[in-house]
């Protein structure tokens, strides 16, 4: 799991987006600004083409800003090297709407690929801690498997072990759910809030599906007695935590709470949320 930063200043946003600015043939950011908060969770809404994943791949340098600012914990990585921003690339985990593993390698190796790759632990600890993530999303007794033999929301629950077993201090999940049925997909976003409340991990869920949405925002886990004990809150006015972003053609038409969300009259927001 992550391992908090104990010299971060927990009032300092963990990400912050100032003014930005993206364009191809036509605008995809229009003055986008915001702020993640310290083991919090920003949703992302909107339409296809709205710019949400842009948003994520901006975070990650695989895109650069036409202008505007984009701090990353405590970096501005707007003008930073490919090589500079291996450092904060590090620091990120990231789980993807397909799942992208490596048909080639079993699951025990797709997780532990990245401690692989870097050389930094021996073996036998790489393998302790890709059974340990493996533990945490409930596939333990899938180390040896080929991603072949697994489900659909299986492949999921591997790539978020994937996305943990470096200990990142942010999660990107893009997508995580699209194609998979209700029961699975609220498997997926429990796993979201166990790593946003058991781990402090601060993170970004780009999403267009609603209803796994709300799921984020109403779920708390807690661990206790060596279990993890679900909650789940129907009041909406008492939510914290998740704050809501809905983008429009590149630009930011709203951001606050579940319950601002749920009780706004701006007739697109209607519309979308209908």
């Amino acid at each position: 799991m992550a391992e908090p930063d104990d010299a971060r200043d927990v009032d300092q946003p963990v990400i912050s987006l100032r003014d930005v600015h993206v364009a191809y043939d036509r605008p995809i950011l229009q003055g986008v600004s915001f702020d993640l908060s310290p083991g919090t969770t920003k949703i992302l809404l909107g339409g296809s083409g709205s710019g949400k994943s842009t948003i994520l791949r901006l975070l990650l340098g695989l895109l650069k800003a036409d202008s505007g600012s984009i701090v990353v914990d405590g970096t501005e990585v707007t003008a930073l090297s490919e090589e500079e921003m291996r450092d904060v690339r590090l620091k990120i985990g990231m789980v993807f709407q397909e799942g992208a593993l490596f048909d080639s390698l079993t699951v025990g190796q797709n997780v532990g690929y990245r401690l692989i790759e870097e050389g930094q632990l021996e073996e036998e600890e790489i393998e302790a801690r890709v059974r340990e993530m493996l533990g945490f999303v409930g596939l333990a007794t899938h180390f040896e498997k080929m991603p072949s033999d697994l489900s659909g929301g299986q492949k999921r629950r591997v790539a978020f072990a994937r996305a943990l077993v470096a200990r990142p201090q942010i999660m990107f999940y893009d997508e995580p759910t699209t194609g998979l049925d209700p029961i699975t997909a609220t498997t997926i976003t429990d796993l979201i809030c166990k790593v946003r409340d058991l781990d402090g991990v601060s993170s970004i869920l780009v999403t267009h599906q609603l209803r796994d949405a709300y799921n984020v925002a109403r779920t708390f886990m807690i661990k206790k007695d060596e279990e993890y004990v679900t909650s789940v809150v129907d009041d909406m006015s008492t939510l914290e935590g998740t704050e809501f972003m809905m983008l429009r053609e590149g630009t930011v038409v709203f951001q606050g709470s579940p319950h601002e969300l749920q009780t706004s009259t701006d007739p697109y927001i209607r519309e979308f949320l209908s």
